[in-house]
């Protein structure tokens, strides 16, 4: 809470087409800084997760990555979201996060506005060579990518198709993917099948107006993520 400001807040005219432009106001986001935070509370937490670069101007950067930092050294595990918007720092601001980071979950699209570069596989060895320990890359109907190095240099890339779903409303895809993607690292899956439910998320939350439409409880979206039908694979 902060006093003298409004509640961040946003308006989302919805296309026919599902996209929604964004009309926002960052209002508390804003003033929210390394201050605010509570970190004995953090120390009992597993998981740290960070989406809102560069609406935090008074913690994004080097504030930001020391949180990140203090959780990797309490064996919490970090994942890391971002809306990549043009920003004069967001590329310093993300950079001296990724060394403490374990998941870097931007979109592909926004991966690549971020680092000026073409291609996926150009994208991943970038960002992977910033020090995230693995990279997770929402890439709407065409899946979603993951890639990490191995022990003997090389990267590690793997695809997991998307569901195939009406489009209705693209609110919320974005986040329920990587809220289905920590839900299944905390029961022990393997990143595969949490990206698995990531998807499933995303595809259950673009079917209905609103950022939780279609997700009514876990076992819900195992059950759908087992059963839907899967978009083919596209090329990388």
């Amino acid at each position: 809470r902060k006093g003298g400001v409004q509640t961040s807040s946003t308006m989302l005219p919805i296309r026919p087409n599902g996209e929604r432009p964004a009309l926002h106001v960052p209002g508390a986001n804003a003033l929210f800084n390394k201050e605010d935070i509570d970190f004995d509370l953090l120390k009992t937490c597993d998981y740290l997760h960070v989406g809102g670069t560069p609406l935090m101007p008074g913690i994004d950067g080097d504030d930001l990555a020391s949180v990140f930092r203090f959780a990797r050294e309490h064996g919490i595990t970090t994942t890391y979201d971002l809306l990549a918007m043009p920003h004069p720092n967001l590329a310093r601001s993300v950079e001296a996060c990724l060394p403490w980071v374990d998941y870097f979950m931007p979109g592909l699209e926004e991966a690549m506005m971020l680092s000026g570069l073409k291609s996926s596989s150009e994208v991943i060895d970038h960002f992977l060579s910033l020090g995230a320990g693995a990279v997770v890359f929402k890439n709407g109907a065409a899946g979603s990518l993951l890639a990490s190095t191995s022990s003997g240099g090389s990267t590690n890339t793997q695809q997991v198709p998307a569901f195939k779903a009406t489009v209705v409303d693209s609110t919320g895809c974005g986040d329920s993917f990587c809220a289905g993607f920590i839900t299944g690292l905390s029961m022990d899956w393997d990143v595969l099948e949490a990206a698995r439910l990531g998807s499933a998320c995303g595809a259950l939350v673009i079917q209905g107006l609103g950022s939780d439409a279609g997700i009514v409880d876990l076992q819900g979206t195992i059950d759908f993520m087992k059963t839907a039908e899967k978009l083919p694979l596209t090329e990388r």
